[in-house]
């Protein structure tokens, strides 16, 4: 009952976890299942346990088999005694779960409601290929290099397509977190020269052609290009796995405010000058969203509302979105994350 009216008063994303006092481990998930969220269990010496994460990645480690994802909506409550209770708290559930998880930010070795991250993100890189080719591009590129980690497999696929070599120019320094949710412009691309390094012998006189898994604020992209070229490449293209990131993805995720994008307002010609690039090539939305959902054709719509300013819970109004843009204006304070007043008087989950 208490998830219930949970649902009926919050909107937006959310997987929860909780341990109630007295009663047991309670999780529970958002009525579109924007964000992932997994059940599995282990036959014990003890008996039956049971594992709530967000990714299957963690079940697999710990040595639980997966159960299955908690849908849309769904609680799932273990009693102190280990009994596994289930039930259905929402009115309408409906699974549209958000595509950057499979373009980003979830591990590759992870299923999340059916799909193989790996997969969506080879497949990502085959239409990624298809494109390039249908631009008359091939012949320009000397050699495929990805942008560690995420893009390795697109990148490996879109090598593999266009029948060119794939190199791994940069090497990366796994102690620095990920650039794009940092706090501060300068914090950002100094983070960027610290968390990758370029080989010169894989740019000197090559054509390169660099993948990445997408351009957020075009901060990384642009010293990224920089360094391809102070390694000695002859030209530097620049290839996105997703389409062009233009709006704010407001379900839990500290993506920028619309006027810090760098694609918003740009053509590919002005995205590719702004980061240095002799061409940016984008994947088509459309083609995204086969290259994730044919893995689960059960999965009817998802949430592209980073790509499309489509937001599935449809209360996301452009007032509301200046509002989170105001807050952040005026009460950014280094790397402080906080819940806006804003959003607190309309009754809104994190957002921000």
């Amino acid at each position: 009952t208490a998830v219930a009216g949970v649902h009926r008063r919050v909107k937006g994303a959310y997987a929860v976890v909780a341990m109630v006092a007295g009663h047991g481990m309670l999780a529970f998930r958002d009525p579109h299942g924007i964000r992932p969220l997994i059940i599995g269990r282990a036959d014990t010496e003890k008996g039956v346990e049971f594992l709530v994460a967000s990714e299957s990645v963690t079940l697999d480690t710990l040595g639980f088999k997966v159960m299955r994802d908690v849908a849309p909506g769904e609680a799932i409550l273990v009693d102190e005694s280990g009994n596994f209770h289930s039930r259905q708290c929402a009115a309408n559930p409906q699974l549209n779960p958000c595509i950057f998880e499979f373009v980003y930010l979830a591990r590759p070795d992870s299923v999340i409601d059916g799909i193989s991250v790996y997969e969506s993100r080879r497949n990502m890189g085959k239409t990624l290929a298809d494109k390039i080719i249908a631009l008359g591009m091939r012949d320009e590129i000397d050699v495929v290099i990805p942008i560690p980690d995420s893009s390795r497999p697109s990148a490996l696929e879109v090598a593999a397509k266009l029948k060119k070599p794939y190199r791994e120019g940069f090497i990366k320094n796994r102690y620095i977190g990920r650039t794009f949710i940092m706090p501060g412009q300068e914090l950002r691309k100094k983070s960027v020269r610290q968390k990758l390094n370029a080989m010169a012998i894989e740019f000197t006189g090559r054509n390169v052609l660099l993948v990445d898994d997408s351009i957020v604020r075009g901060t990384t992209s642009r010293e990224i290009v920089q360094m391809a070229r102070e390694s000695g490449a002859k030209k530097v293209f620049f290839a996105s796995a997703a389409p062009p990131v233009r709006y704010p993805n407001v379900y839990g995720i500290d993506m920028p405010t619309r006027n810090e994008l760098i694609a918003t307002g740009r053509t590919e010609e002005e995205i590719a000058a702004a980061i240095g690039a002799d061409a940016v090539i984008y994947q088509d939305l459309e083609a995204l969203i086969e290259a994730v959902g044919s893995l689960n054709p059960s999965i009817k719509e998802f949430d592209c509302s980073c790509f499309d300013g489509v937001y599935i819970t449809g209360d996301v109004s452009p007032e509301y979105l200046e509002g989170i843009a105001a807050d952040r204006r005026d009460g950014e304070s280094g790397s402080e994350t906080r819940l806006s007043s804003y959003q607190l008087d309309l009754g809104l989950s994190r957002v921000d």
